[in-house]
This record gives C-alpha cells, structure tokens and sequence, in this order.
C-alpha cells in the first residue's frame, strides 16, 4: 500500500490514524508544525487534538512556519490545546484570544526561529508534524507546497509524525533545496550567489526511527484570500512601477531590475501584477512566498525564475500550478523560510523588498502588526528581514481605512516594527515619496505632500508647521502625536481630529 509514497518498507507498519497519532501528544509539549502562509500545512492533526482537548484537556506550545490553514489555528485555540504560540498567524479567533491575554503570542521576524532553536534559546521541539508527498528509500521526508521551519523542527525533534497528503502530486518531488546552516562558530558561508542556485538535498533527512506514525489524508490547502486588483491598488501598483521605472532612467538598475521579495496580501499581489504590465524583463524573484501575481508573471515571460518558501495560490491557480508542475519545476524552488529569508543572501543579492503596512508616520517610521498600538493583527512575518538588508525597501499601503475614517499616515505611529533608517520608499495610491538621502524634516514634507490622502493633508501639514515651531530634529507634538488615533477609539474616527487641527 501506498508504495510509490513510503518507499522504506520498513515504515509502512507505522500507518495510523490521527487520532492514534494524537496518542503521542502531552500537556506542555513544544510541537513544530509544517505550514507557511496557509501552504504545506498539517491537516488531520489539528482536528485530532482539537477533539481529544474536548474529552481531556492538555495544551502544547506551537511553532509553525506562518499562518496555518483550514482555520486550524482558530479550531486549536477555541479548544485550548494552545497555550504559546509563535511566529505569524491569521486566524481572527485565535487573535481575539491572544488580545484578550489568553494565549501568549511570541511575533518574530520569520528568519529567526530556526536560528533560536538551534541556539537552544527557546524550547526544545517535542514532536514535529510534517505534511509529504512521499518518503524516500531511506526515509527521508519530501514536503508538499512549502518548507517553511519544517527542515529545522525535523532535526530537533524527538519524534516525527508525517502526514502523506495523497492530494498532492508527487511530480512536486524536485522542487525543494533542503539546506539548513551550520553551528556556530565555524559556519560557513550560505553559498547562493543567485536566484536560481540549488545548495542542498530536495527532501528533509530524518532517521526513520523517530518517525513514530504516518498519517494519510487527502486534502488540499486552504485557497489564498488575496483579493482581485482593485482601483487604489492598481493606483499603488503603478506608483511603484514609476518610482522602478526612475531608477531604471537614472542608472540605477537595469530593465531586469534586481531580484524581487513581495509580501504576502492583497496590495502586494496587485503590485506584482503591475510589475507584469509594466516594460521589466527576465525578472527574478526571492521571496517568502509566490501568490497568484507571481504565477502570472512566470506565464508571461517577465518573470524567469522565482525562489520561495511555499506556494500560497487560489483554487483555480494553484490546479493549474500542480497540473503543469514538469515546467514549473523548472523555474521555482521552495527552501527552508530561514534560507528564503536570510539577511546574508538578501543583501548579497540586492533584493527589491516589497511589503504592506498598517500605518506609517511623516517621518518614515512603519507598523505592520498592532492596531491602535495595542492589538496585534498578524504578525510581522518577513518584512523586517528583508526590510534592514534589501537594496530598497518599499512598503506599500492604501491612505485610508474603514470609509475614510482612518488616515492610514499619521503624526506618529502608534508601534514600530520598521523604523525610519530602514524604509527607502513609502507608497499609497496618492503617489510615492522616496525618502532616500533625507533629513527627518524633509522626509515629513515628501510624505505629506504624496503620500497623505487630500482629506488628511491640511491637518497634517497643520501639525507638521506648528511642531518646526516648537523644535527638534525629528519635531513632535508630544500632546497632539497620538490623538488622531484616540479619536478613533473613542468617536470611531480620525476627521473631526483632523478637521480641528487646521
């Protein structure tokens, strides 16, 4: 049975039901889950061990590669088998538990667990549930549509649990590049000097002794929630293209641009179908993740080459991508998220690092994960890897939200995950200021003069005037800094503050 899938023989004795691998979980377990971004993630385990939590509690602390799919993350929170949880996640119910202090949530920059486990700074992996397409001769594990941690939780755990998802097909074997760094001190250096390198193995060595069970499901991945381009956002992805265009005029790079990293979401995907439309070829891609704009490019020609660490794609694309996997194959590889994100490769390769905020103020500085400064959305994910270290570092977002309410740039932002010395570009669908070579002073003045939509512009130029006044080399109304946003938590909107700031 299932011979093409598990071909160590000896293995195949190990074929269980989830639930008879949930046997093998304990309270106060650390477990290391495959998932990232919704791609490659475990399907039967979060089932199981929601469901033995209703008839006997027990809790772990969870790692992943980034956000689950299939709301297994809400289903294990809402059962209690969560008690931490880090690095990224999605899901609306575990967020409400999280803010509400219920669930410790541990947000990192996504190149950096593997780097803590291996330093034993965190604690030490337990189990490690890894989804596969198959398993080797000699047992080693070959992952579905993302690596993620999974290369690193199978090196340090004690016990491996495989879930062999028969819906994925098996032509993906060939797509991985295992490579995990050495110890330190001694390591050597990461040797990919381009894109489309291959340094390691296509499948995750394991001693096959510490694979305790298979379990067998047929499930694909949950379908990306990216929505379509729509008119502000093509407005952003023109901006960047113009500002790409510029440098291109100015000698600053070529028509091939350099290698590209777009964030995960809506605005980054409408960025990268822009890009498609727009006059680059023989582009090349590093990045965390390949949405469905990044699958459009490949079929374009603009795009040669792409190197992730998981495939996030819709329904329809994603068929399409496992259907013609013998040609894409060809120009896309999936490694570990601690490779896809290292900060060495990043700035040997000059990357274009693109990614979206939540709000950004008149100085530069960017929050991507805390609404009102206190409660955590998602996550910072990959954005500061390669924000510090890209050869420009763009971040992207619309001007406004909820109606018009919010004015996504205010005086100061209310947390920073991207201060100003590592933000280049600042775009939303006004225009871009490209802050490059400015004091704080002129900073604010580019921002608000393209990046501040109309409503906000007068009271924020207000607020700016009246701050010079007082001083400063980074000038501040120390009174008046946040009351945009306390505004908005106390009347559900930022206008009657800015309408009385001018």
């Amino acid at each position: 049975m299932f011979h093409d899938r598990i071909r160590l023989a000896s293995l195949a004795s190990k074929i269980m039901t989830a639930d008879q691998a949930g046997e093998f979980f304990q309270d106060g377990m650390t477990v290391g889950m495959s998932g990232f971004t919704r791609a490659g993630d475990s399907k039967a385990m979060p089932v199981a061990l929601a469901a033995r939590a209703a008839k006997s509690p027990f809790a772990i602390n969870l790692l992943t590669g980034a956000s689950l799919g299939n709301d297994s993350d809400g289903l294990m929170a809402s059962a209690g088998v969560l008690a931490r949880r880090s690095p990224f996640q999605v899901d609306p119910l575990m967020r409400k538990k999280i803010n509400a202090g219920e669930l410790m949530f541990c947000d990192y920059h996504l190149s950096q667990p593997a780097e803590m486990l291996r330093a034993k700074k965190g604690l030490p992996i337990d189990i490690a549930v890894i989804e596969a397409v198959a398993i080797t001769e000699c047992g080693a594990i070959v992952p579905s549509t993302s690596v993620g941690n999974s290369a690193s939780f199978v090196a340090q755990a004690k016990m491996v649990v495989v879930e062999l998802n028969l819906s994925m097909p098996l032509e993906l074997e060939g797509m991985h590049d295992i490579y995990l760094p050495g110890d330190r001190p001694g390591r050597q250096p990461i040797a990919i000097t381009d894109v489309s390198q291959r340094i390691g193995s296509t499948s995750i060595a394991v001693d096959p002794d510490r694979i305790v069970g298979i379990v067998i499901t047929d499930a694909p991945d949950s379908p990306s929630t990216a929505l379509p381009p729509d008119e502000e956002t093509n407005a952003i992805a023109a901006h960047v293209v113009r500002f790409l265009a510029g440098e291109v005029t100015a000698g600053r790079l070529t028509n091939e641009l350099l290698p590209l990293q777009v964030g995960i979401g809506t605005i980054a995907n409408a960025v990268t179908y822009g890009i498609a439309q727009s006059e680059f070829k023989n582009l090349t891609m590093y990045s965390e993740v390949l949405q469905d704009s990044a699958v459009s490019l490949l079929d374009s020609g603009h795009l040669k080459f792409a190197s992730a660490s998981s495939v996030t794609l819709s329904a329809p694309t994603m068929q399409k991508f496992l259907e013609n996997l013998d040609r894409y194959r060809q120009q896309v590889v999936l490694r570990p998220q601690e490779i896809s994100n290292h900060p060495e490769i990043v700035r040997r390769l000059g990357v274009i690092a693109i990614n979206a905020a939540l709000e950004f103020d008149i100085y530069g500085n960017v929050n991507s994960t805390h609404v009102g400064g206190t409660h955590m959305m998602n996550g910072i994910g990959g954005s500061g890897d390669f924000a510090r270290n890209a050869h420009l570092s763009i971040f992207v977002t619309k001007s406004l939200a909820k109606g018009g309410d919010i004015s996504r740039v205010v005086p100061m932002v209310s947390h920073v995950d991207h201060c100003e010395h590592d933000v280049d570009v600042l775009v939303t669908e006004c225009g871009f200021a490209d802050l490059r070579g400015l004091a704080p002073r002129e900073r604010a003045t580019a921002i608000i003069a393209n990046c501040v939509h109309a409503d906000y512009q007068p009271a924020m130029a207000s607020y700016f005037e009246r701050a010079c006044q007082r001083g400063g080399h980074t000038p501040h109304l120390l009174e008046e800094a946040f009351s945009w946003h306390l505004d908005f938590r106390q009347n559900g909107s930022m206008k009657d503050r800015a309408e009385a700031m001018v």
